[in-house]
């Protein structure tokens, strides 16, 4: 078949479908027959793999990918207005193990290791489904994100959760909730976004303080996002949370912990009650769950494509000499606490004068940390002169040859990412059918329709009907049987046509005997 005869609707749909059928990657599809793959896009078969790379070239040139992954984000949310009322914002670094750049390093804490890579900001619902993500390969940090590139783009795009007159009537309300870990913790970055745009920000306080008594914690059943109902120990205070000009008064939250432990939240939305908004918080981990699955089952830290692109020449980054003074200045910081400690020890404890041994090598030692301890005191002077003296940031171009480094192709990537997400959140909703009907969980939803999406069925068209009728082959068990039913129930009764198409799908299983 001609290359020109796949448009761009098969070449998305075969992404989609290689992305729910956890094919990985691009060359793993010369492991399939490429005839029955085609059949499911209506088709004689499949593009070949070099065709597919070129196609998927042709799709992700210039901004393309950005503007279609832009308006599913926009779309999304205005199909479901509740769930872009609260946003979960949080980093994800891609590891990048290749030799034709070196990207900055960055912590990554799943490794617990400083790696070469790149940082992707996933903005989430409260039940992990994505709506976008900014990818940067030079990392300001997730505050100077969220307020060049994340929040500009959530006024613009968040369906309004209230109108103007109610935020006016109540100056309580807020237009919308940003939900992040401690990376994003800052007194004036919530005071600014409340004063200037009325945003709610929650996250972990840095800076909780002592205990509060036991007895000021009670029972509540709190109903999760994901419509689980748990049992929580939850306090509530106001806390005056940094000083000065960014002091701001918000609410702390506190949990306690069957260890008694007690976790401490603090929160500018003042008009949810403190048990939603420990709900909305404590379920953060929906966000690490999201990240894990992705990186396991759709590839998401996968290179797409090998190439490297230049930065542009006003980026800030950091200046090599600078982090170069910083190590050294850390290094004898920690030296010099190491030995003043030691000196402070043998200064408390003596050695008696009575064994003139003993007492002359006590002397010596004690003598000798002096001196290191004051030749480190002068080297940190030293250093905290220099580091006074150097730009901590400095332009790309006014880099070394040897230090400048570039930013890997975007464009694939940024096309996958999105036939990702919209896979992901096919399948999520497809798993909130089947937890709807049956007794599964959601772990045990997502691999039932795993093992669906590889299991084999007949396609039989009706032309004249203008039925597309799909006999799907049984499952290994009785209730994965019985669980798929009522699946397909929900399926049919929506009656969705074949994209393109005026033929509407059904589906069954190919035989209704679901005995043992």
């Amino acid at each position: 078949m001609c290359p020109y005869l796949y448009t761009t609707f098969h070449i998305l749909l075969l992404l989609a479908f290689m992305a729910l059928c956890r094919i990985k990657t691009v060359e793993k599809m010369r492991g399939h027959a490429p005839g029955e793959f085609g059949k499911l896009l209506g088709l004689d078969r499949i593009p070949e793999v070099r065709c597919l790379r070129n196609k998927m070239d042709d799709l992700s040139t210039g901004n393309t990918s950005e503007l279609w992954a832009a308006h599913l984000s926009k779309h999304w949310m205005n199909m479901d207005t509740t769930s872009a009322g609260t946003l979960y914002i949080d980093g994800h670094v891609r590891v990048y193990h290749g030799g034709l750049t070196k990207p900055p390093r960055r912590f990554v804490s799943r490794e617990r290791l400083c790696l070469r890579g790149t940082t992707d900001y996933w903005v989430n619902d409260a039940i992990g489904r994505p709506f976008f993500v900014v990818e940067k390969t030079i990392d300001p940090g997730l505050l100077q994100i969220l307020q060049d590139n994340i929040v500009p783009r959530l006024l613009k795009e968040v369906p309004p959760q209230h109108g103007e007159q109610e935020l006016d009537a109540n100056p309580q309300l807020c237009r919308f909730i940003l939900v992040f870990d401690r990376e994003g913790y800052s007194p004036a970055f919530f005071k600014d976004m409340w004063l200037k745009h009325r945003i709610g920000c929650m996250t972990y306080h840095k800076h909780p303080g002592e205990d509060w008594p036991e007895e000021w914690f009670f029972k509540h059943e709190v109903v999760l996002p994901n419509g689980e109902t748990v049992t929580l120990k939850l306090a509530e205070m106001g806390s005056l949370v940094g000083s000065g000009k960014n002091g701001m008064w918000m609410r702390e939250i506190r949990k306690l912990t069957k260890s008694g432990h007690q976790t401490s939240l603090i929160s500018s939305v003042y008009e949810l009650p403190h048990t939603q908004l420990g709900a909305r918080m404590f379920s953060r981990w929906c966000q690490e769950n999201f990240f894990q699955y992705m990186m396991k089952h759709f590839a998401i830290d996968l290179l797409q494509e090998y190439g490297i692109e230049k930065l542009p020449d006003t980026e800030r980054v950091v200046n090599p000499a600078w982090r170069e003074l910083d190590k050294s200045r850390n290094s004898i910081q920690n030296k010099l606490r190491h030995r003043r400690a030691r000196f402070g020890e043998m200064t408390i404890h003596p050695e008696s004068e009575d064994n003139a041994l003993k007492y002359k090598k006590w002397v010596t030692k004690k003598a000798e940390l002096l001196e290191q301890i004051e030749q480190y005191e002068s080297e940190l002077e030293g250093l905290k002169v220099k580091l006074k003296q150097e730009p901590k940031h400095i332009t790309w171009e006014e880099l070394e040859e040897e230090d400048k480094f570039f930013s890997l192709v975007p464009g694939r990537k940024r096309l996958m990412d999105t036939v990702k997400m919209i896979a992901y959140r096919a399948e999520t909703a497809m798993a909130g059918l089947l937890k709807g009907k049956t007794t599964l969980d959601s772990p045990a939803a997502r691999r039932l329709l795993q093992d669906l999406y590889v299991t084999e069925a007949d396609i039989l068209p009706h032309p004249e009907e203008k039925l597309l009728h799909v006999r799907v082959h049984n499952a290994s068990r009785p209730i994965s049987n019985a669980a798929l039913t009522q699946l397909f129930e929900e399926l049919n009764a929506a009656e969705f046509c074949f994209p393109g198409t005026e033929m509407r799908m059904t589906y069954e299983l190919v035989s209704n005997d679901f005995g043992g």
